[in-house]
């Protein structure tokens, strides 16, 4: 399948200083011909910070997608009955929303779209982006990395200098990444230098 005949559900999570690269790659993503429906966890919808202003950030994302998205439970337990999407992605992923989604844990619009959007056996894409992925969080990576019709980013370390435990994904390889996991194939290398 072709981008640009894809259903792309794009959630995004609190990795706030990531949030100008995601951006940047929803519209590359929007520019190649993809629908693209935002799904926003609570902390981006809701939470100012250093990098941006929640209204600002949300706005920007729903002028891109065109389209208000969701931002409640509620409406993201919509799209496992209504198979809204070919492919869910969520970039930025957090530690927190790659813990829970391990565990089985639903309580954010983001963790519940994804349980829905995995019920109808579709491929779920991660964009790592955690301080703790080499520490507490790799166990929860583990777990993921195995679940079928999860694929990751490739992802590595990001400063292991003055953050070792740290890695991100090179979020400039999302649209590869969605297209081979669109044929069930996990973009390779998973872990790169």
């Amino acid at each position: 399948m072709k981008l640009s005949e894809c259903n792309i559900g794009f959630a995004i999570t609190g990795s706030f200083c990531t949030f100008d690269k995601i951006k940047s790659q929803i519209k590359i993503l929007k520019d190649e011909g993809a629908d693209i429906t935002p799904i926003f966890s609570f902390n981006t919808y809701n939470m100012d910070t250093r990098f941006t202003k929640a209204k600002d950030f949300t706005d920007e994302i729903k002028a891109i997608t065109g389209k208000e998205g969701m931002s409640t439970i509620q409406q993201a337990e919509t799209v496992g009955p209504n198979k809204l999407f070919d492919v869910l992605v969520i970039a930025p992923c957090t530690g927190n929303t790659a813990a829970k989604l391990a565990n089985g844990i639903t309580d954010t619009p983001v963790l519940m779209a994804a349980k829905a959007h995995l019920r109808n056996n579709l491929p779920l894409v991660i964009s790592i982006s955690t301080n703790d992925a080499l520490g507490i969080n790799l166990q929860n990576i583990g777990k993921l990395m195995v679940i079928k019709n999860i694929f990751f980013v490739p992802f590595g370390q990001d400063d292991y200098i003055k953050k070792p435990n740290s890695m991100i994904a090179d979020v400039s390889r999302i649209g590869e990444t969605i297209e081979a996991a669109l044929e069930n194939k996990q973009l390779q290398p998973v872990v790169v230098a």
